[in-house]
């Protein structure tokens, strides 16, 4: 066991809970936030090892001071929480839906990480990983040969919402890089969670994306930040 600490948002489940168990089999300390607690204490209980619970609804402003002020210090953060409202096309598009979607993958990235900078800052090589997606990049979603190009325009609410992710994640690494801080996104590929129906289907392995995510959570000084990443460690574009 080592001394370091990490939060991951989400971590009851899916990537979240495979990238809580990487890190705790690196010997850190690991927060598991869920929004239940019953779920994120099963979780923790699962993983073993190194994790604790930590009750965290990352759209609760109540919530998020409660867990911040759990932590004295804080070397990694993992923004991992996310939801897909439908799959609609922006015509299509309820905006009820839109604001739910940009709440939980937006503006609760923003308030969690704002909320956990005065632990970060005291810790000599902090680190933040925002999973965000490939639907995201507007390269790839406007190359006509592209499959998200294919795709019409579906799932415009989650889709936007994550190149605002990816947006707000380069303006934290610009913002923090004097401090020594190392912020960036992943794009961890099509993998077998309940984010929807695709998701649930596929055979991809949700621990192959969470190895990706401790990769950036682990960077050395020299390490990049402000970048966009495939799960594998390749650039992705945006």
């Amino acid at each position: 066991m080592n001394d370091r600490t990490a939060l991951v948002t989400g971590a009851n489940k899916g990537i979240g809970k495979e990238i809580a168990r990487a890190l705790a089999a690196e010997g850190i300390t690991v927060y598991v936030g869920s929004r239940d607690a019953e779920r994120g204490q099963r979780a923790v209980e699962e993983i073993g090892g190194t994790a604790r619970p930590m009750v965290l609804d990352v759209t609760d402003p109540d919530s998020i001071a409660t867990a911040a002020a759990r932590l004295d210090r804080l070397d990694i953060l993992v923004n991992n929480a996310g939801i897909m409202v439908d799959s609609g096309t922006a015509p299509e598009a309820d905006l009820d839906g839109f604001r739910r979607t940009y709440e939980t993958n937006v503006f609760a990235v923003l308030a969690v990480t704002n909320a956990f900078l005065p632990a970060l800052r005291r810790s000599p090589a902090p680190r933040i990983v925002n999973v965000s997606s490939g639907t995201g990049s507007l390269t790839w979603s406007a190359d006509p040969e592209h499959q998200f190009a294919v795709s019409a325009g579906s799932g415009a609410a989650y889709r936007s919402s994550k190149t605002a992710l990816n947006a707000l994640t380069l303006y934290t690494a610009q913002a923090l890089a004097s401090e020594g801080f190392k912020v960036n996104a992943l794009a961890p590929g099509l993998r077998r969670t309940d984010l929807n129906a695709r998701a649930a289907g596929s055979d991809g392995d949700p621990a192959e994306a969470a190895a990706g995510a401790v990769r950036l959570a682990l960077l050395p000084d020299t390490g990049p930040t402000g970048g966009f990443f495939s799960w594998d460690g390749t650039p992705a574009p945006w």
